[in-house]
């Protein structure tokens, strides 16, 4: 993990953000690193694939991950009383269980994750969670030999996939859902209104959520480019991530202020005047 502070804003302290990445392994620190410029105190959390963590995703115990929160909690440099998660397609769910089960986390926003555990079965102490089934006839191959995976995960609310959905009743956390509406990495729409639902049904804070038509799974910090398609390390072949050049860049503008926006006013009291800038 890799702890950013800007030196920039004074000496803090910062209100505080884990954020987790998808499924690429590693330690990504870019945009960790471009929204502690802007006065967040971040931590880049790696889960797999890097150093001495798992080589692979089959299995995560959700204790290192409370590790991570609670490091940032007795941190002096973070704003307490509690911290910020951020999380992109399956570091979105991970933020959804951490915002379950874990204390001291009061503010979570997911760009384009999902609401059910996927990819990998979850421990926490006596609980486990199934990863999401999936059934691979449902790929379909474009006429340029990618393969679209959107309708390939099944359905957490029929069945036993049912196991596989995340307690977000249990939260005691404020949830922003950014979702491309044009996502072909999974139904990102469908899983953030099946939460809100579920959250609401057991007398939760109605989440925010911002749709935006065009917009595919990879909705980056603002002038990123258009990642259409690319190499999925658990498909083992190139997939369809979506999106619509004008309408995605417009909205990763949109999305890094609204993000911002969301973190400051939650974690800070605080409604944010910046411009959209990186």
């Amino acid at each position: 993990m890799l702890l950013l502070i800007t030196s920039l804003i004074g000496d803090g302290p910062f209100p505080g953000i884990i954020d987790i990445s998808g499924t690429g392994g590693g330690l990504s620190e870019y945009r960790a690193c471009l929204m502690a410029n802007h006065g967040f105190a971040m931590l880049a959390l790696a889960y797999y694939a890097y150093e001495d963590l798992p080589k692979d995703m089959k299995e995560f115990h959700l204790e290192y991950f409370e590790e991570a929160v609670n490091y940032m909690l007795k941190h002096p440099k973070i704003k307490g009383p509690g911290i910020g998660l951020l999380g992109h397609s399956k570091g979105g769910d991970l933020c959804l269980s951490m915002a379950s089960f874990l204390k001291g986390i009061t503010v979570t926003a997911t760009v384009n994750g999902s609401v059910a555990n996927v990819a990998a079965t979850l421990r926490y102490k006596d609980v486990t969670i199934p990863p999401l089934g999936i059934n691979v006839k449902r790929v379909k191959i474009d006429q340029n030999g990618m393969a679209d995976i959107v309708d390939v995960l099944n359905n957490p609310l029929e069945g036993p996939d049912q196991q596989s959905f995340i307690p977000v009743e249990k939260a005691e956390s404020r949830f922003l859902f950014i979702v491309g509406e044009d996502d072909h990495n999974w139904k990102s729409k469908f899983f953030a209104t099946e939460a809100s639902k579920h959250l609401q049904a057991h007398g939760k804070e109605k989440p925010e959520i911002i749709c935006y038509p065009g917009a595919g799974h990879y909705i980056e910090p603002p002038y990123f480019p258009l990642c259409p398609a690319s190499m999925h390390l658990l498909v083992g072949r190139a997939v369809i991530w979506g999106g619509v050049p004008k309408a995605h860049a417009a909205a990763q503008v949109d999305a890094w202020q609204q993000i911002h926006t969301f973190f400051r006013k939650h974690l800070n009291g605080k409604q944010d005047e910046r411009q959209n800038k990186l």
